[in-house]
């Protein structure tokens, strides 16, 4: 079989954080040769309240590492408050578009501050305290995000269960962790679906889950659900309710950040928990150098927060690094197959990362409908989820990026 080499383009090597192959294999000979030295200067560009002690201590064979031990930080704080603290509050976070068209809002570094703030102390009024276990259960709506990092604000810990799940796995996953409260919507739009039960799903779980104390609803679609008294509350009117500073809690490296589970491709689900300077420090470097994040760029994930993915590569990496980080609610053939392409253009977005399985289904309804959209904004594309094939791979190098934007194949598990 023959060999094609794609290398990028003179403009592209030119401005990238790693602009070549030497260039790259002495990072990594670095980060083999000189951990402490790599690592310490990459956790470096995070902000921590104390300095770790130690880099790291491992035991393969135990299945334990640690990471900076000693060192105090917060995660909340390095994906929203620094930012504001150095100056860039009035620039943009978060650019959400919603299943409808017509709908999407956008956020600054300096609204997120005042949004998790706010939520953050909702959360304290409703008893959640630091170590406490929150699950959340939503559509991909901006209050996930806050909502994610609201719990990191103040210690709990977020266990996310996908929007599409069954309240059968909510319970498993619900129980698993103990989580004292659900933070969950009316109603949930995704495509032609216009009242996914997001909160009758989460009525059902409660009902074995006998740590869940209280129940927050975003009101998405206004449906009428049944609220319970004295459990449930609406999250607009207890946001209204909360005091607007909440200082960031201070974390050790090693406390924990979240529980994810595994997609179950291999046996049952497993609960998967990652800390927080590890982690935040993993994240942040990664999506600095793999999809070479420069300030100004529109970035956009494709992914479900739902998944590792979109945890990693929608809101703590990218935020972290302060991108302008995008989030859409909606799927990629609705209203029409052009809707990927239509967001691009519309929100000039820089950056594009997806899964081969929706280039896949998008290449097979022709080349008229990206065709009809200036897609010139694009400069990087990613993939992601499972090995792409050739005719995926030329397709998007052709037709998406014009030949002239290098794709980035990544890979990964919940676990790491």
């Amino acid at each position: 079989m023959s060999e094609q080499i794609f290398p990028p383009s003179a403009e592209s090597s030119s401005n990238a954080h790693i602009s070549s192959i030497g260039q790259y294999e002495e990072l990594y000979e670095r980060s083999i040769n000189d951990p402490e030295g790599f690592w310490t200067e990459h956790a470096q560009r995070l902000h921590w309240f104390e300095n770790w002690n130690e880099l790291r201590q491992w035991d393969y064979k135990k299945a334990e590492v640690k990471w900076f031990l000693g060192g105090k930080l917060n995660a909340c704080y390095n994906c929203v408050d620094r930012h504001v603290d150095d100056g860039h509050g009035d620039d943009t976070a978060l650019i959400w578009e919603g299943n409808d068209p017509k709908e999407s809002r956008t956020y600054t570094y300096s609204d997120l501050q005042r949004e998790v703030q706010k939520a953050a102390n909702a959360l304290k009024n409703l008893g959640i305290q630091k170590g406490d276990r929150v699950c959340i259960y939503m559509q991909m709506i901006p209050e996930l995000s806050i909502a994610m990092l609201a719990c990191a604000r103040i210690g709990a810990v977020h266990s996310i269960v996908f929007g599409a799940f069954s309240a059968d796995s909510l319970v498993t996953r619900i129980n698993d962790s103990e989580c004292k409260a659900i933070i969950t919507q009316d109603t949930g739009v995704r495509g032609t679906k216009l009242d996914i039960p997001m909160k009758a799903n989460a009525d059902e779980a409660v009902k074995s889950t006998p740590s869940v104390e209280k129940v927050l609803v975003v009101k998405r679609t206004g449906s009428e659900v049944e609220m319970k008294e004295g459990r449930d509350v609406w999250w607009a009117e207890a946001l209204d309710a909360a005091d607007p500073e909440c200082p960031a809690e201070s974390m050790d490296s090693e406390d924990p950040l979240f529980i994810l589970y595994t997609s179950g491709s291999t046996g049952k689900p497993k609960g998967v928990l990652h800390t927080t300077g590890g982690y935040l420090t993993y994240a942040a470097t990664t999506h600095h150098y793999i999809f070479d994040y420069h300030p100004g760029d529109v970035y956009w994930c494709t992914a479900d927060i739902g998944w590792v993915t979109g945890h990693s590569y929608i809101v703590y990496g990218p935020m972290a690094n302060r991108a302008i980080t995008m989030m859409y609610e909606g799927v990629p053939n609705y209203p029409d197959f052009g809707r990927f392409w239509e967001i691009v253009a519309k929100h000039k977005v820089n950056i594009f990362y997806t899964a081969p399985t929706a280039l896949r289904a998008l290449m097979k309804e022709g080349d008229s409908w990206p065709n009809q959209h200036d897609l010139s904004s694009l400069r990087l594309l990613g993939t992601v989820g499972e090995p792409i094939k050739t005719p995926e791979w030329t397709w998007y190098h052709k037709v998406i990026g014009k030949e002239k934007c290098p794709i980035v194949d990544t890979w990964w598990q919940t676990e790491t």
